[in-house]
């Protein structure tokens, strides 16, 4: 299964959404939702998070993200920061660490891949992913 995930806010921090699209075979399922005060980091990990969480039963998943951030945490740092009891290398505590700490609970179910794609670059599921989590934000916003 293919899932791509976004995150956005209007300002950064301000509302913001998450949007979640999964490609099984011809079957496609999307999500969004967003937050009154949020930040861009954030809606990221919360799409992330949203999508493992959604799914019924344990699966192999290929998770593309155009967040670095996401994508770093998980192939990178958030081993580290787990050892180092959850703080950076320079022993500051780590931004978001309740909702790493839930992704990384949410991983605990999945066999997963994960894949950055350059954002705003004509992939069709990173497009629909951004839309999904722009309309997300849309209730957030000011009127």
């Amino acid at each position: 299964m293919d899932i791509y995930t976004d995150g956005s806010c209007s300002e950064n921090p301000g509302p913001g959404g998450w949007g979640v699209l999964f490609l099984h075979e011809k079957k496609r399922k999307e999500l969004c939702g967003g937050e009154p005060d949020t930040t861009n980091n954030r809606m990221e990990l919360t799409a992330a998070i949203m999508a493992l969480e959604t799914l019924k039963q344990p699966c192999n998943v290929r998770i593309h993200t155009d967040s670095k951030y996401v994508c770093n945490g998980i192939t990178q740092w958030m081993r580290l920061w787990q050892s180092n009891g959850w703080r950076t290398s320079s022993r500051k505590p780590v931004k978001n660490a309740d909702l790493w700490q839930r992704l990384q609970k949410a991983l605990k179910r999945h066999k997963v891949e994960w894949f950055w794609v350059r954002g705003h670059a004509g992939n069709a599921g990173n497009e629909r992913a951004d839309a999904l989590a722009r309309k997300g934000m849309e209730k957030f916003l000011p009127r």
